[in-house]
Order: C-alpha cells, then structure tokens, then sequence
C-alpha cells in the first residue's frame, strides 16, 4: 500500500494512494489516527480494513489534492553521507569503515512538491537524490537480520545541501539543516511492496539527468543502517533516514554548477515515484515572532 499525507481544501488528512486516486482514511475507518506515526504503530490492527478500503472507489482523484510531506514533523531525520563509491570518489574522501551519519534538523523537513530555499547567505545549493526509508516500530539494538521488521516503508527524498556551509566545519548539520532543505514523498510506499536494494534512482536538474544510479551499489544497505543506528538510540515510528547519494552532485563537478533560482529538482525512484522542488530565493529579514 501507499500512504499518504494530503489536503483537499482543508485541514491535513491521512490517506491510500490507489491509482490515480486517493482514498480518505478517516472517511473509511473513522476511528483511525489521523497523525501518520500513530497510524502506522496500529498498522497490523486497522490493516485489513486500510486493505478494504483501498479495494474500493478512491474518495479524490490525485490531481484534485496537495500531497503534503508525509511525516510532518519527523522526531528524527537521520542521513548517511558517503554510501556510494562514484560518490565517495567524486569527493576525493576515504571509503569509510564505519557508517558516516550526520542529522538533519526537523525544521528541513518538506513537502513532496514544495519549494526549496535558495538561502541569502549562500550561492553553493546543491541537491542530492536519495532513497529514504521511514521507521514504523519502536525499537533498540536490531540486528540486520530483522532489520526488515521495523522499516515501515520507503519513499524519495533530496538531502539539500548547502555546501560552503557544510564545509565550514567538521560537523555537517547546519549546513543540511535549512528550513526547507529535507523534501520527501510523494507517499509511503509500505516495506512489503518493494526490495529496496534494487531500485533505480535519478535526480534531473530543469530536466538535465544529473544523478542515475542504482540502490544495490549502497556501501551499507538499509538493514546495515538500522543494524548500527539501533545500537546507539531508540529509533520510533516516524523517524526518516536518507541513505546517501550516487555520484552526479554538483559539488563533484570540476565546475561546480549549483542551484539557482528557478531550477526544477526531481527525484525518482522506480516504483516509489517521483519529487519535485522549484528553488525560490530565500531572504535574510528578521523575523521575530510575537508571544501569544
């Protein structure tokens, strides 16, 4: 199945992406949660009625609807850097020994289809498409034999990286930590639907292929990532975690050719679908917001 996040004139709804169309769950199951990590902990309970409802009339068709990021605040988004050899050699950095992770701020988290800030206090943006998978049971010290078990489902994402930011430190989590930099989607597509060590994965810059790659030639797999983060933190249903990115980036260009204003950044993954973010330059006003 393929769950969604999405709005159709009002407020945020939970939904099942079947064709072209999406199916309201609250309409089917009123007694459901409509706050997706809380849906996907009853998943195996409310599943057979999610299967039934999903076997009827979609409620909206898909054009008709706002597809929203589906985790709206992400308790933790979590990203590997240098997990593919092209990648890695494209940097010029060490084949790492150990798993390089590093944490993208809530704040960064995105829409499917919602812009990404060209920050005004940087003109090195660049995109990176990676497959993203999404935790859907609380858990601690998996072995990568059943890491399977507590990967709810996987969709795209672009870890958006701002580059002389990034590079200013050792550590990377300012400059991958943007408010908009994180866009992910367009749905869930749920762990028993697809392998996710064999799908392709392509990132188009206003159409130019610049990425195409393949998940099998991850340097640590899925199940290798929960095996070591498990080992250190709880993961809970919910938290993200964006695998790393094939070579094709722009800071691997001899010149570099970053993103501007106006570009259109989309990620595919084979039958995960697709994400699209138009970059709109950002501004450096204050904003203090007043107590309530």
């Amino acid at each position: 199945m393929r769950l969604a996040r999405y709005s159709h004139g009002g407020s945020p709804r939970a939904g099942l992406i079947v064709g072209d169309g999406v199916v309201d769950i609250a309409r089917h199951i009123p007694d459901a949660p409509s706050d997706i990590p809380t849906l996907m902990r009853q998943w195996q309970h409310l599943k057979p009625q999610l299967e039934r409802a999903a076997a009827g009339r979609p409620d909206h068709a898909l054009a008709d609807v706002r597809l929203l990021a589906p985790i709206a605040r992400p308790g933790k988004i979590l990203a590997i850097g240098l997990n593919y050899i092209d990648h890695i050699e494209e940097t010029g950095a060490q084949k790492p020994a150990w798993p390089v992770f590093f944490a993208k701020m809530p704040n960064a988290a995105n829409g499917p289809f919602d812009p990404i800030e060209l920050p005004a206090v940087s003109r090195e943006l660049d995109y990176e498409a990676e497959l993203v998978f999404v935790i859907g049971r609380t858990c601690r010290n998996v072995s990568r034999a059943r890491a399977h078990e507590v990967i709810f489902g996987y969709c795209a994402g672009n870890d958006v990286s701002v580059r002389d930011w990034q590079k200013r430190t050792p550590q990377w989590v300012v400059g991958k930590s943007f408010d908009s930099h994180a866009p992910f989607g367009p749905w869930i597509t749920t762990a028993d639907e697809v392998n996710p060590h064999a799908l392709g994965i392509r990132c188009l810059v206003n159409g130019d292929l610049r990425q195409n790659s393949n998940t099998k030639f991850l340097l640590f797999d899925c199940y290798a990532q929960i095996e070591y983060l498990s080992q250190a933190m709880t993961l809970e249903p919910g938290d993200l975690v964006f695998t790393g990115t094939p070579g094709g980036v722009a800071m691997g260009m001899k010149t570099p050719v970053w993103l501007n204003a106006g570009d259109v950044v989309r990620v595919e993954i084979d039958r995960l679908g697709a994400i699209e973010s138009r970059v709109e330059q950002g501004t450096a006003d204050i904003r203090i917001e007043e107590d309530k």
